[in-house]
């Protein structure tokens, strides 16, 4: 897969260094000279160019990229990114650094954006998550579909607890797509029964979390 990077800073160049090490193809672009550091990400294609312009993403043959990612400091810039990826090139997956959670409305499919990515707002679900059981998190936004990933830790009271993952009438636009159980990571199967304190990642409409929410808290009968 060949992936095409805007901003060759400590975000740029760590998203780089990942993909690199699980052997994909990866161009990191920058006007900026100071951030052209090449010995820092040998393995990757670099471009001394400013990403805004077609001239520059023309050079970079983004059509030939499978993922566009929109990684600089500036959500202008991320913004007119992730537009020209998709209108101008086609590729097939955009994914917009948000560094301000209060532009993170702008991020969706009409600026070309499939996933947004706000860090602010990862780390305090990343709280939320740690300190929180019962209550629904919500994780990351899926631009297309207006679906997000959430978490949920099934409370101890919770009535699933020992229901086979197949008997539960879930919500309609929801699907469950990981249990994490301990050190586990396990694909949930129409037989595996639902414990309390398993961590449980839905992708889901949002309009269906509060019910999800509603459904997963509910407190068995004593």
């Amino acid at each position: 897969m060949r992936v095409a990077i805007a901003g060759a800073g400590a975000v740029g160049r760590s998203i780089a260094a990942e993909l690199l090490e699980n052997g994909h193809e990866v161009l990191l672009i920058d006007k900026a000279p100071t951030a052209i550091s090449v010995e820092r990400v040998p393995q990757a294609e670099w471009l001394l160019a400013d990403a805004c312009e077609i001239t520059s993403l023309d050079e970079a043959a983004l059509q030939r990229c499978n993922v566009v990612i929109a990684a600089t400091g500036d959500d202008k810039v991320n913004l007119v990114v992730s537009l020209l990826a998709k209108t101008e090139y086609g590729v097939p997956r955009v994914v917009s650094r948000v560094n301000n959670p209060k532009n993170e409305w702008l991020f969706n499919e009409s600026w070309g954006v499939d996933v947004a990515v706000s860090t602010p707002r990862l780390m305090s679900a990343l709280v939320e998550e740690a300190v929180s059981v019962g209550d629904l998190v919500r994780l990351l936004r899926f631009s297309h579909g207006d679906a997000n990933l959430v978490e949920l830790t099934l409370p101890p009271e919770s009535a699933l607890a020992g229901t086979r993952v197949g008997e539960v009438d879930w919500p309609q636009d929801t699907s469950l797509v990981t249990i994490i159980r301990g050190s586990r990571v396990l694909t949930p199967s129409v037989e595996e029964s639902l414990e309390a304190g398993d961590e449980l990642l839905f992708v889901a409409a949002q309009a269906r979390e509060e019910q999800l929410e509603d459904l997963l808290s509910v407190r068995r009968e004593s």
